[in-house]
């Protein structure tokens, strides 16, 4: 059997091992790895993939999601507002709403495309300079205007907790805040802390290296 399938069936079971009652799912996070490397995943039924990059993910993806209508599609890396249109077309969900720019053409790029996907609010927990994401201060805001004004299923906030081993103490501000919107859905933890973003409610976990081994670039 793969070692792919393997590393999969094995954080499967480690999550399974905990005490949730939440469906949690696995974000396969296949960004520069080919088909080839990934259809282990797909041939055992797993359907959760997700890439950080419109163009490539439209060349990998867009003849197998005609035919596999099951396949669910996650953008997980920063996007550009200019990319909406594609974006929108493909994905199923976007992990990185991030300003109101990009709202703005995801709201339009729905509207022309009559699609509505689901979104995460990209929150930046830990006010870096280098990590896109809205503060905590204007989260209330966002939300409100990503979810009123513009009519996005924002049906949940992702984080990626700086890399200062204290994610836990990151994990629980998002799960609160995540409560406080009354939002149903948490996309946190990465292959080195996906047991503990778990423990903090997760239910969308984004695992690449732990499933596809080291990437080369």
């Amino acid at each position: 059997m793969s070692i792919i399938v393997d590393r999969f069936k094995k954080i499967k079971s480690n999550i399974n091992s905990l005490d949730n009652s939440k469906t949690i799912n696995i974000v396969a996070i296949s960004k520069t790895f080919s088909i080839e490397h990934i259809k282990p995943l797909l041939n055992i039924g797993h359907d959760h993939f997700g890439e950080n990059k419109v163009q490539e993910a439209m060349s990998k993806w867009k003849e197998i999601k005609k035919n596999d209508n099951n396949l669910k599609l996650h953008m997980v890396g920063k996007l550009q507002s200019n990319k909406s249109k594609k974006a929108v077309e493909l994905f199923d969900f976007i992990h990185s709403l991030d300003n109101k720019k990009l709202a703005d053409s995801l709201s339009k790029a729905e509207s022309d495309a009559k699609k509505n996907l689901k979104y995460f609010i990209q929150v930046n927990i830990g006010n870096e300079d280098q990590k896109s994401g809205i503060s905590l201060n204007d989260l209330n805001d966002f939300f409100s205007y990503c979810t009123k004004e513009k009519k996005l299923n924002v049906i949940g906030l992702m984080c990626i907790p700086p890399n200062d081993n204290n994610e836990e103490k990151y994990f629980k501000i998002m799960s609160e805040k995540n409560k406080l919107l009354n939002l149903k859905n948490l996309s946190m933890g990465m292959s080195s802390d996906y047991l503990k973003a778990a423990k903090y409610h997760a239910n969308f976990l984004r695992i690449g290296s732990g499933i596809f081994g080291e990437r080369n670039q």
